[in-house]
């Protein structure tokens, strides 16, 4: 798959899983727009990576915390060029439950993984020129469509913005595709641990593989664009038991 002369924004882009994508998407021949909030090294790092590489690269901050600061980070990377896509990655995730969940949790968890994405995709289509057409994919959970008692906050705002993904989807056609990527186990905890009960829990008894995710993700950047409202579950079939 080819994204040659593209530019595409990925949101919390210099670390983990928002890292690989970031360096995916520059290998597929995309200029790569890497969001972060608070982590400069890391996203200075991912850029020269991608600038090593002979691709092209930029780093913007912005904090989500902040919903303000969402728009004028479109405004800035539409600076660099007419954007072709944008991947709403950035989330919180807290292991909260109903006892221990409190209204601050609740805006925390809104704003930056629902509300953000939002307002995002609202100004993409806005900067976006009237003759071309573009790309968002909204990285999701499988939770958010078998919601459980267990990380409230979290599972319901990603529901949220699966509902947001198929809303826009009509709202955006025929110039905008917007899908969703449903993660499962893709990564061990950053604390450490391979957490062998995460396995058990899921049919195909493995963590996916970040070559996994990149596949998917460059699936949906570059693949049919007949594909639109599409949530896809990249996560071993736990979604189903």
């Amino acid at each position: 798959m080819s994204l040659d002369g593209k530019i595409v924004l990925i949101t919390g882009a210099a670390r983990r899983i928002g890292r690989a994508m970031s360096l995916a998407v520059a290998q597929a021949g995309a200029t790569v727009v890497i969001h972060h909030a608070h982590s400069p090294s890391e996203a200075e790092q991912v850029q020269r990576v991608i600038l090593n590489s002979g691709r092209q690269a930029y780093v913007i901050q912005a904090d989500f915390t902040q919903p303000d600061q969402a728009a004028r980070l479109i405004e800035q990377a539409f600076g660099y060029g007419p954007l072709y896509a944008l991947v709403n990655n950035a989330a919180i995730f807290e292991a909260l439950n109903w006892q221990t969940t409190d209204v601050s949790a609740w805006h925390r968890h809104l704003n930056i993984n629902l509300i953000v994405p939002f307002i995002l995709s609202q100004a993409f289509a806005r900067f976006l020129p009237p003759e071309a057409e573009g790309r968002i994919v909204n990285i999701l959970d499988w939770r958010a469509l078998r919601p459980g008692p267990d990380h409230l906050p979290y599972t319901i705002s990603k529901a949220a913005l699966a509902a947001l993904t198929r809303s826009l989807a009509i709202a955006f056609a025929p110039r905008i595709t917007v899908n969703g990527l449903a993660f499962g186990a893709i990564l061990p905890p950053s604390s450490g641990g391979d957490l062998p009960e995460v396995k058990r829990a899921v049919p195909a008894r493995r963590w996916a593989t970040l070559d996994e995710v990149n596949q998917a993700l460059l699936f949906l950047l570059d693949g049919p664009s007949y594909i639109t409202g599409e949530i896809i579950h990249l996560d071993g079939g736990r979604h189903l038991i």
